[in-house]
């Protein structure tokens, strides 16, 4: 009874909200109302799954490693229920039930694949414990809201306590892979990674501060204390006995990345490799299929078809603004979401890589600093642009494009136009793209891209996703 008259107040307020908007958006209101009116409904809904919930989370990829995971479990011929509009806020998640449900808050699926921020990951496990967690990396990201990134790991670890099953890491990050954040898990614990030829692709946040490649080691002594006296009692120990080792507690990656060319990969699945060939653009999201394979595997067991699950990986698609691809007068626009140094390093390889077998393009780099991109933009001096300089960008646009244009000129990328309006820097994009007849790159924060797509919608055919 109480379940239905939550989801009739729900409704009611994102009838409102789209109706306010002009009939986009509708995600946050309608999950704040439930949230306040209704602290309970998230639990009783969640709780009639019979698979229980997987989490992912971390700093990057989130929304793509979600929308993967999804389409390996329904190839799997399982009903899965997601938040797929990347509201990863509590509020988002109980905005996206409230299209799930019926009337009386019942919902038809097996299992719910939720992402979720890593702060408000722990909201929500103090009312819904996880089945299976699925935890990225850890990256320098929104240092207004998080701060040092050993403290966005300690939220994470959160997550991990609070899982009953399993926990999916990623075994080439030193703080998810260090035995003081393994250690006291209760559940199952399996990793996947990337091979040798690509560590040096893949770089942690310490590899990107300190400009080295980690050697992935068992000696976490910097990050722990704790873990400091162990290793020097096994030291102590090994003096004497030489076949003493410490052991380290991050299983070997089940799933790991071995090559990658162009969007030809090898993936080693428990130690078979497999060629897969993905549609998926973007270095980053091999990596993200990788995550989401090992997780569905777990989370499967002995049922999985690994053959179906690879086939379906090699079909997924980018989720909208992250490696997505729309057409417009009559060439494509790729949408890549950046935020922080690590995604925008892995964004201009992807575009390098294009460049190298395509020929140049049409850039635009929009950069806005609302709430939900983070306010800190210094994050864009930790970025090194050089691999534009060839080419150029076309047009810098956002509340913060000055400063962009300004960070271009420092490593010597020429830019065209700088326009703070959206819809005016969109205009000078087509014509700059006309003019060049090259296809468009546009790398551009989280708010800018919502707006540019509504925008290009009234050009052109851009999935709706915001229901």
């Amino acid at each position: 009874m109480r379940s239905g008259l939550t989801v009739v107040l729900g409704r009611a307020a994102r009838t409102a909200t789209r109706l306010r908007s002009g009939g986009s958006g509708g995600t946050a209101l309608p999950g704040l109302v439930m949230e306040k009116s209704d602290p309970g409904f998230l639990k009783r809904t969640l709780d009639q799954l019979p698979l229980g919930v997987i989490v992912v989370s971390g700093t990057n990829g989130k929304t793509t490693t979600t929308k993967m995971v999804v389409e390996l479990l329904s190839s799997q011929g399982l009903k899965v229920l997601t938040n797929r509009t990347g509201s990863n806020f509590v509020r988002g998640v109980l905005a996206s039930l409230l299209m799930e449900v019926d009337s009386g808050g019942r919902v038809d699926a097996d299992v719910a694949v939720l992402e979720l921020d890593e702060a408000h990951a722990v909201r929500f496990i103090q009312r819904v414990r996880p089945r299976a967690a699925l935890l990225l990396n850890v990256m320098r990201d929104q240092l207004d809201r998080f701060g040092e990134i050993d403290y966005t790991a300690s939220l994470l670890y959160k997550v991990a306590r609070s899982t009953s099953e399993v926990v999916v890491v990623n075994a080439d990050d030193p703080r998810l892979s260090a035995n003081r954040f393994l250690r006291h898990l209760t559940s199952h614990v399996a990793s996947f990674g990337t091979g040798e030829e690509l560590r040096s692709l893949f770089l942690s946040d310490d590899d990107l501060r300190i400009s080295t490649v980690s050697t992935n080691s068992a000696d976490d002594d910097a990050l722990d204390p704790e873990a400091a006296a162990e290793t020097a009692v096994a030291r102590t120990t090994a003096t004497t006995d030489p076949s003493a080792k410490r052991v380290h507690l991050c299983p070997p990656p089940r799933v790991l990345l071995e090559s990658l060319q162009g969007r030809d990969a090898v993936v080693s699945v428990d130690g078979t490799q497999h060629k897969v060939s993905f549609t998926i653009p973007g270095v980053h999201n091999q990596l993200n299929a990788c995550a989401a394979l090992a997780l569905v595997l777990e989370v499967l067991g002995d049922s999985a078809d690994l053959d179906s699950l690879l086939a379906t990986l090699a079909r997924v698609e980018a989720a909208f603004g992250r490696g997505e691809v729309l057409q417009l007068d009559g060439r494509s626009v790729e949408l890549s979401l950046v935020k922080n140094p690590a995604g925008f390093r892995m964004g201009l390889l992807t575009a390098e890589q294009a460049v190298r077998a395509g020929g140049a393009e049409t850039v635009m780099v929009a950069i806005n600093d609302e709430y939900a991109d983070g306010r800190d933009m210094s994050w864009l001096w930790d970025v090194d642009f050089s691999t534009l300089r060839g080419q150029g960008v076309a047009v810098v646009t956002g509340v913060r494009c000055w400063d962009m244009a300004l960070r271009l000129r420092y490593d010597g990328v020429p830019v065209k136009v700088v326009e703070p309006d959206l819809n005016l820097a969109l205009e000078r994009l087509r014509e700059q793209a006309t003019a060049q007849d090259r296809p468009v790159r546009v790398f551009t924060t989280y708010t800018a891209m919502l707006a540019l797509r509504a925008r290009l919608a009234e050009f052109t055919d851009v999935e709706e996703v915001m229901k």
